[in-house]
C-alpha cells in the first residue's frame, strides 16, 4: 500500500511541476532537414552539422512544486561547438505547436549568426549576452521578415521568466539585467546593459532564444586533433553516438595513480562474505549497455589527451598481394594530385595509380533471375533511345517554350516599358530524332568494407557485382559508349584501379567474366580514383559525359586520409571533375550518407538506395533518367 501511494503521489506531483506541453511538441528529427537548408542559407558552414543537445544542469531559479518533485534542474541548452550546432531533441515550451516550430527555425537562423564569429575568431571578444544580442540584430537586419516571428517568440518566452521580486542576490541582479536586454531588443535597442558583460549561461533561467557557444570545446580543438596525428599518422573523425546527442566536454589531464607494489591492507581481508555471493561483476571489456545514459547524468565530460587512441587499437596494416597472386598489372606509375584543405594547396603528384586487369580463374556462371532482370532494364533504356527529343527555336511548333518567351519579350521591351516587336518570336519548340552523344563512366567502390553482408543471402560485394553486370546488359542495348572501372587503395602509392571494360572494348563474355572476378580491396581513395575516371572520361569526344560513383561508404585509408582530409579531397575532385565538363553522380547504400554527401556532391547530385538488394534495378533507372 505505502508503495503504491509514493508512485501515485510522484506522479502527481511530477505532472504539476512540469511545464512543458506534450500535445503541442514538436521533435528535431522532423525538422531536421529543413533546419538544415536554413542553418546554411543563413551563413552556417557546411563543415557543421545539426545534432541533438543533451540536458544539462542551469543556475536558474525553480518554482515550489518542481522544488517538491525534484525537477526542473536541467534543460537541453542550444549549444554551438567546433563541429556542431546541438539543438533541443523536442521542444514543448509553448502551448501552441507554431510557437515550438518558429522557436526551431529562429534556433537555426541564430545558430549561423554565431557562427560567423565562430568561425571568424571573435569568439573571445564577445560574452554569452553581447555575442547573442548582436546575433539577432544580424538576423533581424538581414532578414527582416522574421521580425513578427522574433516578437511572438520574444513575447511568450517572457511570460515564462522568473519574478525577479522572487529571487535574491546574484541570480534577481542576473535575471534582471537578462530581461532588461530582452525587452530593449523588442524595440529595436542592442546596447548592452552595464554589467550584462558579466553574465553567464549558467546564472540565469535558460534563454530559449539564444544559443551557447561552447568556448572550452573550440579550444581543445587544434591540440587535440594534433596530439591525434602525431599517434595514429592522420585525422581521426570521432565515432557519432548512437543516440546522435551532443555531449558538454572539458579537457583534463590523463594521471595514473596506480602504484602495483603498495597495498594499503592487509591480504587477510581479501577473505570475506562476499566470496560466498554469486555477484556478475562487470569488466573493463564489458559492453556497457546503459552507457547513453550514465552520459546524460553527468554534468561534462572529462576528455584526457595523450591515452591510447582508438585508432592506434583498431587500425591495421594490409599487405598487398604478391605479384604472382595478383592481378595484371597493365599500367603503373600514373601521378595524380591531392587537395590538403590544411595548406589550401594542391599537391602535385601526390598519389600514384596503378591499373590492373582482373585475373579470371574461372567463366561466371551467371543467375537466370539475374538475366532476367539484366532483360527488363535493357528493354527500358531501348525505349528511351526510340525516345524523340525537343528542339527549341523555331517560330512555330507543338510546344511554347516559356524561357525563351521570356527571353524575347525581355528584348523587345524598351526602356519606358513600351514593347517594341524587332523580330519574329522564336518561342517554339518541335519534337526531333537526333543521335545521342553520351558516354558514361561507371566508377566502382571495391573497398574493404564491401566484404560486409548486405541481407542473410549476399555481400555488399556480391550486390555491385550484379549491379555492373545488369548495368553493362542494358547499356549494350543503349549502344551508347561506356566503360566500367573498380577501384581500392593501400596509403596514396598504391591507389589501385580495376579494368572491368574499357571504352574501346565490346561487353562480351571477357568483360562479364572480368565483373564476376571482382572481390574486396582494401581502402577508398576516393578523390585520387575521380581525378583517374575524369582523365579518362574528359578524353571522350561526346557532347554528354556522364561519371558515375557507386559506393558504399565514406572516403578513408590508413594514412592521412580520414575526416575531413578525404572529404575535402573528394570534393575538391568532384569540383576538378564539374569543370571539366563532366557530370558526376553518387550512387551509395551508406545510410548516413545525407551528412556528407550533399556537401561533395551537391543536393541533387547523389542518391540513396536504403536496400542494398534495390542497387540492381535502381542503378539503370538512375542512368536512364540522368540520360535523358
Amino acid at each position: 500500500m505505502e508503495e503504491w501511494v509514493g508512485q501515485w503521489w510522484h506522479r502527481i506531483v511530477t505532472r504539476l511541476a512540469d511545464r512543458q506541453y506534450p500535445q503541442a511538441a514538436v521533435r528535431l528529427e522532423d525538422m531536421n532537414t529543413q533546419l538544415g537548408v536554413i542553418f546554411r542559407a543563413m551563413g552556417g558552414l557546411p563543415q557543421w552539422r545539426l545534432a541533438s543537445a543533451s540536458e544539462r544542469l542551469h543556475g536558474g531559479s525553480r518554482t515550489l512544486m518542481q522544488k517538491i518533485a525534484g525537477g526542473g534542474q536541467r534543460f537541453a541548452t542550444p549549444v554551438l561547438d567546433a563541429e556542431t550546432l546541438a539543438l533541443p531533441p523536442v521542444l514543448a515550451l509553448f502551448d501552441k505547436l507554431e510557437l515550438n516550430r518558429d522557436l526551431y527555425l529562429w534556433l537555426a537562423g541564430q545558430g549561423a549568426m554565431r557562427l560567423q564569429w565562430l568561425a571568424g575568431g571573435e569568439l573571445a571578444e564577445r560574452g554569452w549576452v553581447e555575442g547573442n544580442l548582436q546575433a539577432t540584430r544580424a538576423l533581424l537586419m538581414h532578414y527582416p521578415g522574421w521580425q513578427s516571428r522574433y516578437r511572438r517568440l520574444l513575447e511568450a518566452h517572457l511570460l515564462q521568466r522568473p519574478d525577479v521580486a522572487g529571487l535574491k542576490g546574484r541570480q534577481a541582479q542576473a535575471e534582471q539585467l537578462v530581461q532588461q536586454a530582452l525587452r530593449r531588443s523588442l524595440v529595436g535597442q542592442w546596447a548592452l546593459p552595464a554589467g550584462a558583460q558579466d553574465v553567464g549561461s549558467d546564472e540565469v533561467h535558460p534563454v530559449t532564444l539564444w544559443v551557447d557557444v561552447s568556448a572550452s570545446q573550440v579550444r581543445m580543438l587544434s591540440p587535440a586533433r594534433q596530439e591525434l596525428n602525431r599517434e595514429s599518422g592522420g585525422e581521426e573523425q570521432a565515432p557519432k553516438p548512437k543516440d546522435g546527442a551532443r555531449r558538454r566536454a572539458r579537457q583534463t589531464d590523463a594521471t595514473n595513480d596506480k602504484h602495483g607494489l603498495m597495498m594499503f591492507f592487509r591480504a587477510e581481508s581479501l577473505l570475506s562474505w562476499t566470496e560466498f555471493v554469486r555477484v556478475n561483476r562487470q569488466t573493463d571489456e564489458d559492453e556497457l549497455d546503459d552507457a547513453s545514459q550514465v552520459a546524460n547524468d553527468m554534468d561534462v565530460l572529462s576528455l584526457a589527451p595523450g591515452g591510447q587512441t582508438l585508432a592506434s587499437r583498431v587500425r591495421f596494416d594490409l599487405d598487398l598481394p604478391s605479384s604472382a597472386a595478383d592481378d595484371v598489372v597493365i599500367a603503373q606509375g600514373i601521378k595524380l594530385p591531392e587537395w590538403d584543405h590544411r595548406k589550401a594547396s594542391l599537391l602535385p603528384q601526390h598519389c600514384s595509380v596503378q591499373v590492373l586487369l582482373p585475373t579470371v580463374v574461372e567463366p561466371w556462371q551467371v543467375p537466370a533471375s539475374l538475366r532476367t532482370t539484366a532483360s527488363r532494364m535493357r528493354r527500358r533504356l531501348e525505349s528511351l533511345r526510340a525516345l524523340p527529343r525537343w528542339q527549341a527555336g523555331y517560330t512555330s511548333g507543338e510546344r511554347l517554350d516559356m524561357d525563351a518567351w521570356v527571353r524575347w519579350q525581355t528584348e523587345c521591351r524598351g526602356d519606358d516599358g513600351t514593347l517594341a516587336i524587332m523580330s519574329e518570336p522564336r518561342v517554339f519548340a518541335r519534337p526531333q530524332r537526333s543521335e545521342r552523344s553520351l558516354a558514361t563512366l561507371l566508377l566502382a567502390d571495391l573497398s574493404l568494407s564491401t566484404d560486409a553482408w548486405a541481407s542473410q543471402d549476399a555481400r555488399v560485394i556480391d550486390v555491385i557485382r550484379e549491379a555492373l553486370y545488369v548495368f553493362g546488359q542494358a547499356m549494350e542495348g543503349l549502344g551508347d559508349p561506356f566503360e566500367m572501372l573498380g577501384f581500392s587503395s593501400v596509403k596514396r602509392h598504391n591507389v589501385r584501379v580495376h579494368a572491368l571494360k574499357r571504352f574501346d572494348e565490346s561487353w562480351s563474355a571477357l568483360t562479364r567474366d572480368r565483373v564476376g572476378a571482382i572481390k574486396p580491396g582494401y581502402y577508398t581513395r576516393m578523390g585520387a580514383a575521380i581525378r583517374y575516371a575524369t582523365r579518362e572520361l574528359s578524353i571522350r569526344p561526346e557532347k554528354q559525359r556522364l561519371l558515375l560513383l557507386l559506393t558504399d561508404g565514406k572516403p578513408n585509408d590508413l594514412d592521412h586520409y580520414e575526416g575531413r582530409f578525404g572529404l575535402e579531397d573528394t570534393r575538391h575532385a568532384v569540383q576538378a571533375a564539374k569543370s571539366a565538363g563532366l557530370h558526376p553522380f553518387c550512387i551509395t547504400i551508406d545510410e548516413e550518407a545525407s551528412d556528407y554527401l550533399p556537401y561533395l556532391f551537391g543536393q541533387h547530385g547523389y542518391a540513396l538506395v536504403h536496400k542494398p538488394k534495390e542497387l540492381v534495378s535502381r542503378l539503370t533507372q538512375i542512368v536512364g533518367q540522368l540520360s535523358a
